[in-house]
């Protein structure tokens, strides 16, 4: 396993960490599989897990405190969120701060956070949704600063709206942003433009989400993909997006090198960046583990490859089904 510093913090984090949303919120979830995936992750040196309250309603915090019970002697980063007050991903444009985000709401759900977890202080806590609007509310600042001051957090951030990668400059420029998580996989590249630029010349540091594009860079969708009700990939894959992402990928096939997969060459793609702190692929499954994991080689992609992915780019726009 390969280690990155995390931005300002000088974290040394595992290059792939581990998105956990999955393992609490989506079908086919088991806990003792679950908990395997895990240990084998902690045993391949990872040491970055990202929850959230809202991946069901605490359950993946919890889960993640008894892989901390499981590994008392390891240095774990813990990265979590807090849910929007009004539950709307992403928010509603024009929604004031004080509807999502008010001050007793922050503290109340970091406390939350910090008795599922079974820790006094969280490695980094992060709003899980955002409006640049907001950047010079004193509300929330204050709020932070009180949880720092009080060794509840060590460090905040935000996860920023999906293919909005710029609606967080004025909110990074108060200084009180210690990373931020954005969508960056072969098609979506647009965090490269401003965001990326602006966090290497501020050392702030980067978490690459949704590496795989919601599973369609693992290869595994065609246009009959369906999955249970109430998994959030039916919205995501409904009709607008789901044939156009299946034609992407087929064309995505031909630029796969022999002994590769295209699940390897993507996760590759975000490795080949070095302003990426870590990336946090969602693994329910031991042999995705132990796929994902081994991509942190120090090896990345060719750069000839990598140039060739970059013409995959797919600048897309926010919609109703792209929270």
């Amino acid at each position: 396993m390969q280690y990155r510093k995390f931005g300002k913090l000088d974290w040394k984090v595992s290059e792939v960490g581990y998105g956990m949303w999955g393992i609490a919120d989506w079908s086919g979830a088991d806990d003792k599989q679950s908990a395997v995936a895990l240990d084998r992750a902690v045993e391949m040196g990872c040491n970055f897990f990202d929850t959230a309250w809202a991946y069901g309603s605490g359950k993946s915090e919890q889960i993640l405190a008894e892989l901390l019970k499981r590994h008392p002697s390891k240095r774990l980063y813990l990265a979590t969120k807090i849910p929007p007050k009004d539950q709307q991903w992403p928010p509603v444009k024009g929604t004031q701060i004080n509807e999502v985000f008010p001050a007793e709401h922050i503290i109340e759900y970091t406390e939350k956070s910090l008795k599922n977890l079974g820790v006094e202080k969280i490695d980094l806590m992060q709003f899980h949704v955002w409006e640049d609007d907001w950047a010079q509310v004193e509300e929330w600042q204050k709020a932070i600063q009180k949880l720092k001051t009080e060794g509840k957090i060590e460090a905040c951030g935000i996860s920023v709206n999906r293919w909005e990668p710029e609606n967080c400059i004025q909110t990074l420029e108060t200084g009180l942003i210690d990373a931020i998580q954005v969508i960056y996989n072969v098609f979506d590249q647009s965090p490269e433009d401003v965001l990326f630029p602006y966090c290497r010349e501020n050392d702030i540091a980067l978490i690459a989400r949704v590496p795989f594009d919601e599973g369609s860079l693992t290869g595994k969708l065609s246009e009959d993909s369906k999955w249970p009700e109430g998994d959030f990939r039916n919205i995501y894959f409904g009709k607008e997006n789901l044939a156009p992402t299946v034609k992407r990928v087929e064309e995505l096939r031909n630029e796969v090198p022999q002994a590769m997969s295209l699940a390897e060459m993507s996760l590759r793609f975000i490795a080949s960046n070095p302003d990426i702190s870590t990336m946090i692929p969602g693994m329910r499954q031991l042999r995705n583990v132990e796929a994902n994991m081994n991509i942190s080689d120090g090896k990345g992609l060719n750069p000839e490859l990598t140039k060739k992915l970059k013409e995959h780019r797919w600048d897309r726009v926010p919609t109703h089904w792209s929270c």
